[in-house]
């Protein structure tokens, strides 16, 4: 893991969480994909309608925290690749909403598994009392994200 060269005059040892947390929150996001899978917008979309069910766009946006023209914008490729249709609404037959195809929960799924199989070959040396902090904090700092919107 590369780090960048510490600071002697502000920190000797190279380890001040304020000056590292934010390098190491950016390496880690772009390194948790795993090579030829969704892209980090077209996972989260996909995990939305997986745990919600067809919605709008506009439901989908305030969900994800997100403004409706990014939704249609990351929604595009997914529809193009089948992995999420257009579903008109019963009552509205004009109005649709997005839902997750079979081939978008099968995909969904794989990369769900690979996800699991990846983050375990990770802490494989970690004890599960050290896993469940770094959940209980990483999911305390992605609230912390979430509250901020």
């Amino acid at each position: 893991m590369s780090l960048p060269a510490p600071d002697p005059s502000t920190d000797p040892d190279g380890l001040d969480p304020d000056r590292q947390l934010p390098y190491q929150v950016a390496v880690f996001a772009r390194r948790i994909s795993v090579a030829g899978e969704l892209d980090r917008a077209a996972f989260l979309l996909l995990e939305q309608l997986a745990a919600t069910g067809p919605a709008n766009v506009k439901t989908l946006a305030a969900e994800l925290g997100v403004d409706s023209s990014t939704v249609t914008r990351q929604a595009a490729p997914l529809l193009r690749e089948r992995l999420v249709a257009r579903q008109p609404y019963p009552a509205d037959r004009r109005a649709v909403r997005l839902a997750l195809t079979p081939l978008g929960a099968g995909r969904l799924a794989q990369v769900r598994r690979r996800r699991r199989e990846l983050i375990a070959e990770l802490t494989a040396g970690w004890t599960a009392g050290e896993r469940a902090v770094f959940c209980a904090l990483l999911a305390r700092f992605n609230d912390g994200l979430l509250d901020r919107r």
